[in-house]
């Protein structure tokens, strides 16, 4: 009898549908993309899918591990890993056709090769696809009159391959719909809440922290500067900078430090663990981003989380958080006076109510948890498939399934 029912568990299992994430960076990597990956992944099985990822087999930001396992399991999760070559932006891996025959439906993520390559190749693999967004290319301003002509080209026509196109942020859901139309659903990205929660530095304090990636778009030397800037006003003003290393390195941060004068104030963090974050955060109080392009601005919503108060470069995505959580602060980061004034304005709010801004700004970060993302994400799985729609209450968010 017991037999029988794990011969029934086991058949029900392979019958689950699978799915198929395609991400060009993964785990053991860490990020903003690579975590909204990892924790989609983990909310799938006990909503009745299996999932598989497909990534490329070397991490860009470290390429001296060379190359990693074909397959692994991680926290869980199957991981299958290919040959690339190319541009870390647009790396160039047609092996991911070899790792499609199992799908029942594959999720592409990011706007690169991948999403432009399983569209133009659909009839060699016929597998339904949905794709999220996660800012587009976008990120700098750099080629833009490029980035535009081939968004309006090549990425029009690739997008014509995908049953959804989800936007990960109000500014990527505009951005995409005058090539895609009704078929971009908005579908903001999860947060692990639980990571930093709590974590920020329960008295006020002059330090401040950033977190992401070292790459051209965050600006990183601005910060840097404007923590040379805040030190004239007040010299216990500090700056941890955690991520790992992308176009800017270590040592580039370092030498900007000291061209400021600022190599005492500014300490930088590189491949840090969730834990060894939560340590350095218990001494800060106030987030800080220079950022010119967020796809969603999830590090600001972690950021939120562990109760840090915000002071933010006035990019798309943060001014559409900030419009729905007006103590978020909004600058001009490339101002450094102006943002001086607002990050010693959030820190006079920090002082005079503290403990309830703490709480209100923890408390927000709560509407962003995964589990009512993953289910919106799971309602265009079963859409595009053709399945039945779980029972649930009501969301405002159209399941219509799209034609096949």
């Amino acid at each position: 009898m017991v037999a029988m029912q794990e011969r029934n568990d086991m058949i029900s299992e392979v019958r689950k549908p699978l799915i198929v994430q395609v991400v060009r960076q993964f785990l053991p990597n860490r990020g903003g993309l690579e975590d909204v990956v990892a924790n989609l992944c983990h909310s799938l099985p006990k909503r009745g899918f299996r999932v598989r990822v497909v990534t490329c087999d070397s991490l860009f930001s470290e390429p001296e591990r060379g190359r990693l396992p074909a397959e692994e399991f991680i926290d869980g999760i199957e991981i299958v890993r290919i040959p690339w070559r190319g541009s870390t932006r647009y790396p160039l891996a047609p092996a991911v056709f070899r790792h499609l025959r199992e799908a029942d439906l594959v999720h592409v993520h990011a706007i690169d090769f991948f999403f432009d390559a399983l569209s133009w190749g659909r009839l060699l693999h016929r597998r339904p696809m949905v794709a999220t967004t996660h800012g587009g290319f976008f990120h700098t301003k750099a080629f833009s009159a490029l980035k535009k002509t081939w968004f309006n080209s090549v990425t029009r026509v690739s997008a014509s391959g995908y049953s959804k196109i989800i936007g990960c942020s109000e500014a990527d859901v505009r951005t995409f719909q005058p090539i895609a139309g009704n078929r971009v659903r908005l579908i903001e990205n999860g947060v692990d809440i639980g990571k930093f929660e709590d974590a920020a530095a329960r008295m006020p304090a002059r330090r401040l922290v950033t977190i992401g990636r070292f790459s051209s778009n965050k600006r990183l030397p601005l910060l840097i500067e404007l923590t040379a800037a805040l030190k004239t006003r007040h010299p216990d003003w500090s700056l941890d900078i955690i991520g790992v290393p992308s176009d800017l390195t270590v040592d580039m941060l370092r030498a900007e430090a000291r061209k400021h004068g600022a190599e005492t104030a500014v300490t930088i963090h590189k491949g840090l663990t969730n834990p060894e974050i939560r340590h350095r955060l218990a001494e800060a109080s106030l987030f800080v981003s220079a950022s010119d392009y967020e796809g969603f601005g999830l590090v600001a919503v972690e950021a939120m989380s562990a109760g840090l108060l915000p002071v933010l470069n006035a990019n798309a995505a943060f001014v559409d958080l900030a419009g729905r959580h007006p103590d978020l602060s909004l600058c001009d980061a490339s101002d450094i006076a102006a943002t001086v004034d607002a990050v010693e304005a959030a820190y006079t709010r920090l002082e005079t109510r503290g403990p309830a801004l703490r709480s209100d700004l923890m408390s927000a970060a709560h509407a962003y948890g995964w589990s009512a993302v993953a289910d919106r994400y799971c309602d265009v799985y079963r859409s595009v498939l053709g399945l039945a729609a779980e029972s649930r209450p009501a969301m405002s968010f159209d399941t219509t399934a799209p034609a096949r």
